[in-house]
């Protein structure tokens, strides 16, 4: 099993809602190195959920990878902001895979918090300059944020 970080701002796709639906497709990531990591995940792999650009940006829980990469639909779609004109069904450019709720954590799990764990001073969501959506997280690394989320 691997584990990844995904960020979501909340006001286009929150933990919330991915709960009360249970699964949803992660679409609309336009980054190609991103676009490899989701392509790389399987089922079953657990999902950091990282809420960004909100006034409480951090992680809120885990998501489970319920169906693995498939063509993103979005970037077929001229109303879709995500439509990416260069790409075509014979030769799609973008991927997207599904993600079930899993489980929320009792508290946020900030990006100081992040900072401040020793045990998470790898990890590439805290590089300087790093703004990729999809990162993969170590078994170390997500030990640590679970039990940070826990309380």
């Amino acid at each position: 099993m691997h584990h990844w970080l995904m960020k979501s701002e909340p006001d286009e796709f929150s933990f919330a809602e991915l709960a009360r639906k249970g699964k949803e497709p992660w679409t609309g990531v336009r980054n190609y190195q991103a676009r490899n990591f989701l392509r790389a995940a399987q089922v079953g792999d657990l999902v950091l959920f990282y809420h960004s650009n909100c006034t409480a940006p951090g992680i809120v829980g885990v998501a489970q990878v319920s169906k693995v990469a498939f063509d993103d639909p979005t970037q077929f779609d001229p109303k879709s902001d995500y439509f990416d004109p260069k790409s075509t069904r014979d030769n799609p450019r973008w991927s997207c895979l599904e993600v079930s709720f899993h489980q929320t954590f009792r508290q946020l799990v900030s990006l100081p918090d992040l900072r401040e764990c020793a045990a998470l001073k790898e990890m590439l969501i805290l590089r300087p300059g790093n703004r990729l959506s999809v990162t993969p997280v170590t078994a170390a690394e997500f030990k640590a944020i679970a039990t940070l989320g826990r309380g």
